[in-house]
């Protein structure tokens, strides 16, 4: 299986900045993309930012361009979510999402999605 360790949330004043990392391991073959999201009280899940690793395109949300940059470590398994310009919206539970290809003995790759179990970032006005 995979495991999904997401770390560097924190209080933060307006302004300011923020990174986060978010490291996978387990029975991977080869990861297709590894991406954040964020889900506010009383919203919906939204992208943030999404890289696919096999090509290196990375789309962002509407609300962060600009203002957010992902990044991975390929060697690593690790991505990276550098937030500047920080918000009071951007106030959320940051969630990094792995897509990969995994391998259990005897049996052909497959595809999972495996979610971590988030990060609160928290701006203040």
């Amino acid at each position: 299986q995979v495991q999904v360790v997401e770390s560097g949330g924190g209080l933060v004043q307006a302004g300011g900045s923020l990174r986060l990392s978010c490291a996978a391991s387990g029975s991977i073959f080869r990861i297709i993309a590894m991406g954040w999201y964020r889900q506010a009280p009383g919203k919906q899940r939204e992208l943030v930012a999404r890289i696919v690793t096999t090509n290196g395109s990375t789309n962002y949300g509407d609300s962060v361009k600009g203002r957010f940059t992902a990044s991975t470590d390929n060697a690593k398994n690790t991505v990276y979510l550098e937030m500047n310009s920080l918000k009071p919206e951007d106030t959320a539970v940051y969630y990094c999402r792995v897509d990969s290809l995994v391998v259990v003995a005897g049996s052909p790759a497959r595809y999972l999605e495996v979610w971590g179990q988030g990060t609160l970032v928290t701006v203040s006005s």
